[in-house]
């Protein structure tokens, strides 16, 4: 039997669904994260997936994004495009210890340059505890967040879920 795997994209998606049998499908969740960024802001941190107080935000990637910092590590998923991870180790704490999910910084914090990556669809990219990070991408893609929920993280289930 031959299979045949399709990758979405922003360009060309199919929203899926839950076939429920026996039960309501407002208990259920399933959204698509290239509609959710399509439909979102540069950067905006939108929730597709939480599980107590960790999250999966879906971000669409455009331009250069705020600087951000989180007290935890996170992780960058690339589902599409092209996106390079700029990396500062800051010269004083940028979040408090007892802060959870990312904080949006007012500009580039002065520190150590600690490079940058440039990964691609399917690369995974981690964000050290404490150390800034700034997103950048010439053309629009779509990345998933692995975080804490936070100040600045998104909620829109009423838009996104399957509620019939």
């Amino acid at each position: 039997m031959n299979y045949h795997t399709q990758f979405g994209s922003l360009e060309h998606y199919q929203k899926g669904g839950v076939q429920v049998v026996d039960d309501d499908p407002k208990h259920y969740v399933f959204s698509n994260v290239f509609e959710v960024a399509s439909k979102s802001k540069p950067y905006e941190k939108v929730c597709v997936g939480i599980n107590l107080d960790y999250v999966i935000e879906a971000l669409r990637a455009e331009g250069d994004s705020p600087w951000f910092a989180a007290p935890h590590d996170e992780a960058a998923l690339i589902m599409d495009g092209e996106v390079e991870v700029h990396l500062i180790k800051p010269d004083a704490p940028l979040t408090a210890e007892d802060k959870v999910g990312s904080v949006k910084l007012a500009g580039q914090p002065a520190g150590k340059k600690m490079g940058w990556m440039k990964v691609r669809r399917g690369h995974m990219a981690l964000l050290p505890k404490g150390a800034a990070y700034q997103f950048r991408s010439a053309k629009p893609g779509v990345l998933l967040l692995q975080t804490i929920k936070g100040d600045h993280t998104v909620e829109r289930w009423a838009e996104i879920c399957q509620t019939t």
